[in-house]
């Protein structure tokens, strides 16, 4: 068993031992951060660790409406709705666009999120091949009567190869039908990519109306819970179609509030952001040097498989000198390529020096078990 003994970050203590860390999706490490941990503690010492009630009653606390108010600014959106799990998300949006849509479909390869959301829909479900527009299309073709209404959903972000969705090419496809719905689990795409940080939308430079995203703030963000922001009308409806929102607890003060504060300091340092994708692109060029099949995307997750290499051993090598990186099975997560994969978590804390040492250690590696 691995135990994390310190806060996520560059460097982490695991097992008691300190390691280079390139793993999890605190990209920005702001979990450990100062003003970040002050804040959770002014929280706790001043609201207490909840509410004790659901929003629907009198649970809505300063800190909550904090991280709302961010949020909305962050994403350029007139209001935000906070939620106590991103995982949440999906079921949220479906729920609350139910009345506007009449069958689904899905990229085979969504996260788990995605597919426990549908199973509540109780709406047919239609999967199309990973990634692939051509074959939405053919699935279109083949299942979408006339009458009917349809909502896409995916992750806009793949949490184990780190590949975007390609949203423009389903858009395109999609605009042949009265008002198409597009959801998206941006989950590992908010706070990393477009040009404020706002997720694979603006990413794309998509805009158009019944694009719809969910996320969570506590990877890039280092905080905790789940948000969707846009038109006030929006979150509203959301509020009152979504059970789960007003039936549950929110997420703890001392939660809320270091999230509030992540965003503010994410807010008022994009340098972080560009040192980020500097690191990545560094990352990426240099490890499709080696011959792995890299997209050179700001997307701060690389996903390592090749014929050949030992996948799984090259893990426990770099583990044993110091650096930690996580090797999934092929089948043991979605998206896990065919083979199995490492995935590599690139930070914007990250020196250049612990990058140049996780790269030498692959290297080595691939031309010793060439």
């Amino acid at each position: 068993m691995f135990i994390m003994e310190s806060a996520p970050g560059a460097k982490t203590v695991i097992n008691g031992r300190e390691y280079d860390y390139f793993s999890g999706c605190g990209y920005y490490c702001l979990g450990g951060h100062p003003e970040v941990v002050k804040a959770a503690c002014d929280a706790a010492y001043k609201y207490g660790i909840g509410s004790s009630t659901s929003r629907a009653g009198f649970g809505s606390t300063p800190a909550l409406i904090e991280v709302e108010k961010r949020a909305a600014e962050f994403f350029g959106a007139e209001s935000s709705l906070y939620y106590v799990s991103g995982y949440l998300g999906n079921t949220i949006l479906l729920k609350g666009l139910e009345d506007d849509y009449d069958i689904i479909f899905a990229d085979e390869r969504s996260h788990y999120s995605i597919t426990d959301a549908v199973a509540q829909t109780q709406k047919r479900c239609i999967k199309f091949e990973h990634r692939n527009p051509e074959d939405l299309r053919k699935k279109l073709n083949e299942h979408l009567k006339a009458s009917e209404r349809l909502l896409l959903i995916s992750d806009g972000v793949f949490p184990e190869t780190g590949a975007i969705s390609p949203l423009a090419e389903y858009y395109e496809v999609l605009k042949e039908f009265a008002k198409p719905l597009i959801c998206v689990d941006d989950a590992h795409a908010m706070g990393v990519i477009g040009e404020k940080g706002r997720g694979s939308f603006e990413h794309l430079g998509l805009n158009e109306e019944g694009l719809y995203s969910s996320g969570t703030l506590s990877k890039a963000f280092g905080g905790h819970g789940g948000i969707i922001a846009g038109k006030a009308e929006f979150i509203e409806k959301l509020k009152a179609k979504a059970p789960l929102l007003y039936a549950s607890s929110g997420t703890p003060n001392p939660a809320s509030a270091a999230t509030a504060k992540s965003i503010q300091i994410l807010s008022e340092h994009p340098e972080r952001r560009k040192k980020l994708w500097d690191n990545v692109l560094y990352a990426k060029k240099q490890l499709r040097n080696l011959g792995f099949d890299i997209e050179l995307t700001p997307v701060a997750i690389i996903s390592l498989h090749k014929k050949g290499v030992n996948l799984e051993a090259l893990q426990k090598k770099l583990f044993d000198e110091g650096i930690a990186v996580k090797y999934s099975a092929e089948g043991s997560y979605t998206s896990v390529p065919e083979g199995g994969a490492i995935r590599i978590a690139i930070f914007s804390e990250h020196t250049r020096e612990q990058i140049e040492r996780l790269l030498e250690q692959v290297r080595r590696f691939v031309l010793e078990n060439d």
